[in-house]
């Protein structure tokens, strides 16, 4: 049995040894990047592990934009995607980082949410754009996201991924590319590969609060926001959760902080300017919730005003509506049906699914019905294991449609006649009222006398609940409303 001294030398070796690996580990890491493992970051002042060039942050900003553009649409507004960019431009221009090429851009997407992609891609959804009522507060949220790109959140954390590849013998830069990309939609966003700490979103608070007070903007304002998207997920309703506090961990007593860093600054209000006129001309006829021209779900039932088709989903299932699909899984995940259109004739279209590599397809089978198509059953060998499928291509309205039904080969049996129910059903939309629905839109108008909110809601009821309206507006539904005072109405 060793002496206490020789476990003491022992361990000291061992410590030894432990910090030895360490440092060359750093040597070998500073070596493959060409570049000082820690720099001073000029945003914060704080030193920063970057083993990340400037280069390739933009570059991996870039191929995600790319990822983005294809599963977000960006909002057909252009006077508002200018506004939202001008105000974008302006702030990051007095950022510390003023000449990455910064893109601010409006997303056609109902969640209420923004985020940052490295390299200076800023995103805002028209959902979050709907719930502010004054330019300050659109300042406060995109000075927010600026904040994470200047202060390389995201890039310290690949600094630290990679760091920690490098003691399984990986030298290249290693990150998490998006490459189902309509689950993260479905998820609310979570596109940055890397969650932000804690720490992150104090200074990315503290940044975007010296950005908005660098342009005039009123510091109260972000205080407004935080207490406003807190009282929406408070509200819990299903077109309201705010993903962006879901996707942005923080603590419960956000607003009180950002309130004691204003006191601190001990910035002065006179001549701060809030923007809600100017904001609100920017968003009237802003589409509110679920564009149903894009689609839309009555129980198992999908309906498309814009394509006139319909669907028959299976029942109970989980179903969403994408940019690029729709999709409806079975709730434990064992079974999937999709729907995609894909450019080209049905022969071309299906040719090609057949001769994909890893595809084993069977007899194709021509459909009987109002619309030409065909099917058959196939199997896919992939990445994670092998798919058995049931595949429906139909010709419609000058596209082709692709409909799968996909489980795993030992599940097939068991899901075969809920595929082909489901991709039979599909056919032409006909129904007028259906054809015709037309999405809720934010409407802005002024009162002309004193009133309330509940009092001009019993006058002319909006498309949305009297209470949701309140806070869609910032106000309570019986505060005293002077005459001249804009509101916001969903009609």
């Amino acid at each position: 049995m060793p002496s206490t001294h020789t476990e003491s030398r022992v361990q000291c070796n061992r410590e030894g040894s432990r910090r030895l690996w360490i440092a060359c580990g750093l040597v070998v890491c500073i070596s493959l990047f060409g570049l000082a493992g820690c720099t001073t970051n000029p945003a914060t002042g704080r030193s920063q592990l970057t083993l990340v060039s400037e280069a390739q942050e933009q570059q991996i900003g870039l191929e995600n934009a790319t990822q983005v553009a294809r599963a977000m649409p960006a909002y057909d507004d252009p006077a508002l995607s200018a506004y939202v960019d001008g105000i974008g431009q302006t702030l990051a221009a007095n950022s510390e980082r003023p000449g990455l090429p910064w893109q601010f851009t409006v997303v056609d997407d109902t969640a209420i949410n923004a985020f940052a992609l490295p390299g200076g891609y800023i995103y805002v959804t028209r959902g979050i754009l709907a719930w502010f009522n004054s330019e300050a507060e659109l300042a406060t949220v995109i000075g927010h996201e600026i904040g994470h790109v200047t202060g390389r959140h995201s890039v310290e954390r690949l600094s630290r991924t990679q760091l920690a590849q490098l003691g399984l013998g990986v030298g290249s830069l290693v990150y998490a590319p998006i490459a189902d990309f309509s689950g993260v939609i479905s998820q609310g966003l979570g596109v940055l590969f890397l969650k932000y700490s804690r720490d992150d979103e104090r200074e990315a608070d503290m940044l975007g609060l010296r950005y908005m007070s660098r342009e005039g903007y009123d510091p109260e304002s972000a205080v407004r926001v935080f207490d406003m998207l807190g009282a929406q997920r408070n509200a819990g309703e299903h077109d309201g959760t705010p993903n962006w506090l879901a996707t942005h961990p923080t603590p419960e007593d956000r607003s009180e902080r950002l309130q004691k860093l204003i006191d601190e600054q001990g910035a002065s209000r006179a001549g701060a300017r809030t923007g809600e006129t100017v904001y609100l001309q920017h968003i009237d006829g802003l589409m509110f919730g679920e564009n149903p021209r894009a689609g839309f779900f009555e129980g198992d039932r999908f309906y498309h005003p814009d394509l006139a088709f319909t669907l028959q989903l299976p029942q109970g299932w989980q179903h969403q509506n994408l940019a690029q699909a729709v999709i409806s899984s079975q709730p434990d995940g064992r079974a999937a049906v999709q729907l995609t259109a894909a450019p080209g004739a049905l022969d071309d279209v299906v040719t090609a699914f057949r001769r994909q590599n890893g595809i084993s397809a069977g007899r194709v089978r021509s459909i009987a019905g109002a619309l030409e198509g065909v099917e058959f059953s196939f199997r896919a060998q992939t990445g994670q294991g092998s798919i058995a499928g049931l595949a429906r291509f139909v010709e419609h309205d000058g596209m082709t449609f692709r409909l799968l039904g996909l489980t795993a080969p030992a599940n097939f049996e068991q899901y075969a006649q809920t595929f082909s129910r489901s991709l039979a059903s599909f056919a032409e939309l006909t129904d007028p009222e259906k054809l015709a629905r037309q999405p809720q839109r934010i409407r802005i108008f002024e009162t002309h006398r004193p009133t309330s909110l509940a009092a001009l809601y019993a006058e002319r009821p909006a498309a949305i609940a009297l209470d949701t309206l309140a806070r869609l507006n910032g106000i309570e539904a019986d505060t005293p409303l002077a005459a001249g005072t804009a509101l916001k109405w969903v009609e």
